[in-house]
């Protein structure tokens, strides 16, 4: 597929130098970027399942373990 798009002159010059360094064609440093960027901010289908999965546990009908699952979530490092 191919497509036009305006990038701002000083990231044109740093990405043809680095498709220069890396021994990459535009192309494929592009769409390097790109796949990257999209894996790093697109919709996680792991996380995305996991969450539907656990939209269906009812935490409040068990006072105690609600408690201790948020005892446990702040203590634990994010």
């Amino acid at each position: 597929m191919k497509t036009a798009v305006s990038i701002p002159d000083d990231v044109y010059r740093r990405a043809e130098e680095l498709a220069e360094q890396t021994n990459r064609t535009r192309s494929r440093l592009y769409t390097d970027a790109l796949g990257e960027y999209i894996a790093r901010h697109g919709t996680d289908a792991v996380t995305t399942g996991m969450n539907e999965a656990l939209a269906g546990i009812d935490e409040g009908s068990d006072a105690f373990l609600a408690s201790a699952n948020r005892s446990a979530l702040a203590k634990s490092e994010w």
